[in-house]
């Protein structure tokens, strides 16, 4: 017997493995510019919890002392004052009303991008348009029908105030994240004969939910932060952080040092926020960049 061998390989020319290609190294300088602009806009922060650590004597002086011991007399004050509860009321206000911008803007968010109404263009620009007015203008007429339905010094009042207000941002933002769904996803799912719910809470939004934190805590920091209506449509029962901040400002003067410790001890809840959800907010905020 004869061997038979394989000739369509004769002949054949191997090319040799292609070299890997190595990791371009960036620039070692942009790291260091960044890191200098990030302790550009941290000083502010960093000299404001330093300043809440020194005597009001050592605080006021100019040039101000940079070595001056640190003391913890501030903050023993500002407990006295009874911090904790405008914390809780800001905490309440904000989380409940970040929940209600979050579940009416999703179903919004989902009826603008993937299954858009008719003239969804005309209803974006009136979301957006409701932002456009100054609350300074609006405070009166907010103040007279709230006072009408007996609502003040009510903390609902600023959870619906909060909702109303981080509405409109939260359908933007959240509509953006939401074209970046395939559509052959929820084709497939209507095929298989998902519900719309089945495809918001199975499909849609593990894929936006680091879309829907970044918008959440975007919400949550603006109702945090919100000063007129609580200064304005509270008291004593449903004050918030803001206003309690405002009493370090008196006639009598500025006491600078209580008012940077009360100031650092309220911006920690926010912080510690953004600390735990800093995955989700960069992956969320990175969505959409690169096509």
């Amino acid at each position: 017997m004869t061997a038979v061998t394989d000739t369509r390989t004769e002949g054949a020319v191997t090319e040799p493995p292609a070299p890997r290609r190595r990791p371009r190294r960036g620039n070692p300088l942009w790291g260091v510019l960044a890191w200098l602009v990030g302790g550009l806009f941290f000083f502010p922060v960093l000299w404001m919890a330093i300043t809440g650590l020194r005597a009001e004597s050592d605080a006021a002086s100019s040039p101000p002392t940079v070595f001056a011991p640190p003391t913890l007399t501030q903050y023993r004050e500002i407990f006295d004052r009874d911090l904790l509860p405008y914390l809780i009321n800001s905490a309440f206000a904000s989380v409940f009303s970040v929940l209600l911008t979050v579940l009416l803007a999703v179903p919004a968010a989902y009826a603008l991008s993937l299954k858009p109404v008719e003239k969804w263009r005309d209803v974006l620009f009136f979301f957006i348009s409701t932002k456009m007015l100054p609350v300074v203008a609006a405070i009166v007429p907010i103040y007279l029908t709230v006072k009408e339905l007996g609502m003040l010094d009510n903390i609902w009042t600023l959870v619906v105030l909060y909702t109303a207000m981080n509405l409109p941002l939260a359908i933007w933002v959240m509509r953006s994240f939401f074209l970046e769904v395939p559509a052959e996803l929820l084709e497939a799912s209507a095929l298989d004969g998902a519900s719309l719910r089945v495809q918001l809470q199975h499909i849609v939004a593990p894929i936006v939910s680091p879309g829907i934190a970044a918008t959440a805590l975007i919400c949550f920091i603006f109702s945090w932060n919100e000063f007129l209506f609580a200064l304005n449509l509270t008291s004593t029962t449903a004050g918030t952080a803001p206003v309690f901040l405002v009493g370090f400002v008196s006639g009598e003067g500025l006491f600078l040092a209580k008012l940077c410790a009360a100031a650092t001890l309220v911006s920690l809840p926010v912080l510690l926020a953004g600390w735990v959800a800093q995955n989700k907010l960069v992956r969320g905020l990175s969505m959409g960049a690169i096509k």
